[in-house]
């Protein structure tokens, strides 16, 4: 089961579906089937080739991204804590002398920065542990929790969830500290295409969450936005991933 989950995943990269598609359809060639060879062959190029485009890369992701749309921090309500899921092993703002929670509009990191700033919440939880082989030192919640430091919330209120390996445990480990903390309201910060199945798999864990979504930074303006490029068919393959994970999760639950 885990093989051919991993085979899935693999394949909502395009030119992974590219190349498998090619493969069957040189196999079809072989065979009487030549007509369905080409069109086979014709359908693979066609799949990356279109998805590698910015505007069609930016209308599949839109149609999971316009579910739970950016919010003003602000405007939230109290919660209990605020929780920011992992995603990234690399801040490249780290690099600068001076930097703001409010200058990063894409930052996930930044935006629970700036809830708790608001005082939505007295605490925050980094959840990601990350292929480390369990080492916590290296968990991508250690990671975060140095970053986030430079944002202006401090140690003391740091809540570090170390074990998540993906948006499942990212749940089932968040709902044990709410239990152990007595957390009711939970402020979840991930990014829009990610928040949909993050929702799913948190009220999978009876656990009540205001989502907090993020916007991820890659729009292209003018005529760059039919130019293909390979940021487009990368940000196509997230967006590919996170529907047949939606779809898996409801078949799960």
């Amino acid at each position: 089961m885990q093989s051919l989950h991993s085979l899935l995943v693999a394949l909502t990269y395009p030119p992974a579906l590219t190349a498998a598609l090619l493969v069957a359809a040189a196999l079809l060639a072989l065979t009487r089937w030549r007509r369905l060879a080409l069109a086979t062959a014709v359908l693979a190029i066609a799949w990356s080739g279109l998805l590698a485009i910015p505007s069609i890369s930016d209308w599949v992701r839109g149609r999971i991204e316009q579910q739970y749309p950016p919010v003003d921090e602000t405007t939230l309500p109290q919660g209990d804590a605020i929780v920011v899921l992992g995603g990234a092993s690399h801040f490249y703002w780290m690099e600068r002398k001076n930097v703001s929670p409010y200058e990063l509009e894409n930052s996930r990191l930044a935006a629970g920065a700036r809830a708790w700033l608001a005082g939505k919440a007295p605490v925050v939880v980094l959840s990601g542990g990350g292929d480390n082989g369990g080492n916590e030192a290296a968990s991508e919640a250690r990671l975060m929790a140095n970053a986030i430091q430079r944002l202006g919330v401090p140690q003391d209120v740091l809540l570090l969830e170390t074990r998540s390996r993906n948006t499942r445990d990212n749940a089932r480990y968040t709902a044990e500290l709410a239990q152990q903390h007595g957390f009711d309201r939970i402020l979840l910060v991930t990014s829009s295409l990610h928040m949909p199945r993050a929702v799913l798999e948190f009220a999978e864990e009876n656990v009540h969450v205001v989502p907090v979504p993020v916007p991820e930074n890659g729009h292209r303006e003018g005529w760059r936005r039919w130019v293909p490029s390979r940021r487009a068919l990368w940000r196509s393959g997230r967006a590919i991933k996170e529907m047949g994970a939606m779809v898996m999760a409801r078949t799960r639950n």
